[in-house]
């Protein structure tokens, strides 16, 4: 129970702090000091993200091995590196934990000034129009398969026999921050379904009838780095 518990808040915080970054700093606010304008924006938000993964890797790392996503999960049942009890029981885990995280991210935005659920709240994943940079269907389900690959293939690496324990943290998490500089134009950047599944679920909407793309991508680009690596890349006995 402890590796999900901690899979649960190691999800729990990423949404927290990444979809938090997002709604509430993430766009500029004009404010009267100096009249200078604050925004964290795109790399804000692409930061938050990373280094929640940064923080966490070295939090709960050692306990679970911070997957704090299911796609990652998945990944490691195909690698042969997690077992499908482990496999379900994180994935629930880390749906609950998202799902808990937009909660508590509703609860302290509702209150305020000028804030309504709209389309895509809470930091959902979307595409088309009306949503960032009203990219289509494939050019989404693309990104976020490719992606995923990359940001897999960075795991299965730097986790192996060959990497450095010591800097795997690091490397996975400024990995995610190269991703979201692509990513959040097109898709607002998934590559982890519980990420999408929890601000989706409260949001509604639109923000829940494309949330297929963002099991279905994922995983998709998991398992195939999962089968890359095993075919060409592991190291041999």
């Amino acid at each position: 129970m402890k590796k999900y518990l901690a899979e649960f808040i190691g999800t729990f915080s990423l949404v927290l702090f990444g979809c938090g970054a997002a709604v509430v700093a993430g766009k500029t606010i004009p404010i009267t000091i100096a009249d200078a304008p604050i925004g964290i924006g795109l790399l804000g938000i692409s930061l938050a993200f990373g280094l929640t993964v940064v923080v966490m890797a070295y939090a709960i790392g050692p306990i679970s091995g911070c997957h704090i996503n299911p796609a990652i999960s998945i990944a490691m049942l195909v690698a042969k590196k997690l077992s499908l009890a482990d496999t379900i029981g994180y994935i629930i885990a880390q749906m609950a934990g998202a799902t808990v995280a937009a909660l508590a991210l509703l609860a302290i935005q509702k209150d305020a000034p000028g804030f309504s659920m709209g389309e895509w709240a809470l930091g959902s994943n979307g595409w088309g129009p009306g949503y960032l940079g009203n990219y289509s269907t494939t050019a989404a389900f693309i990104v976020e398969v490719l992606l995923t690959f990359i940001f897999l293939f960075v795991i299965f690496a730097t986790t192996s026999r060959l990497g450095n324990p010591n800097m795997a943290g690091l490397a996975i998490g400024l990995t995610l921050v190269l991703i979201h500089l692509v990513a959040i134009p097109i898709t607002g950047t998934s590559v982890n379904p519980a990420r999408s599944f929890g601000p989706a679920v409260l949001a509604g909407g639109k923000a829940l009838q494309q949330l297929w793309l963002f099991i279905v991508a994922p995983i998709a680009g998991g398992v195939l780095a999962a089968i890359t690596w095993r075919a060409i890349f592991e190291p041999k006995e």
